[in-house]
């Protein structure tokens, strides 16, 4: 199954990420690849530099981020291939954020239509 780790700093690095933690990411990227898990990943700019896009009938709206009051931001993505929710887990366990905030896993829909309600309606006992 594919697992999105969505990377969740506590710090929001005024002054840039530290050395320090790029070359701990860079390692654990590398490890993660070496063990042909890793599928692709990134870091994302600050939410200063986002921009929010609605639609609304034919008027499409944007906004200059960042969008949510909290403290949390997303920091960047990894995405793997995992045989099970347990190695998802030991993989993102071993991410330097995960020791300086939180790694999301999400589990990824393969097929759109597996959200829809007859779907829901179809797992219900």
């Amino acid at each position: 199954m594919k697992y999105m780790l969505l990377i969740r700093p506590d710090n929001d690095y005024p002054d840039g990420v530290p050395d320090e933690t790029i070359r701990k990411t860079e390692a654990w990227v590398a490890a993660v690849k070496a063990r042909g898990v890793h599928l692709t990943g990134g870091a994302l700019y600050p939410p200063a530099q986002s921009t929010g896009v609605r639609r609304r009938g034919a008027k499409v709206v944007t906004t200059d981020g960042p969008f949510a009051e909290s403290k949390e931001q997303m920091g960047g993505f990894d995405l793997i291939e995992c045989d099970t929710l347990a190695e998802a887990i030991e993989i993102a366990a071993g991410h330097p954020a995960a020791e300086a905030g939180m790694v999301e896993i999400r589990p990824i829909v393969e097929e759109l239509a597996s959200l829809g309600q007859q779907a829901v309606a179809d797992r219900t006992p």
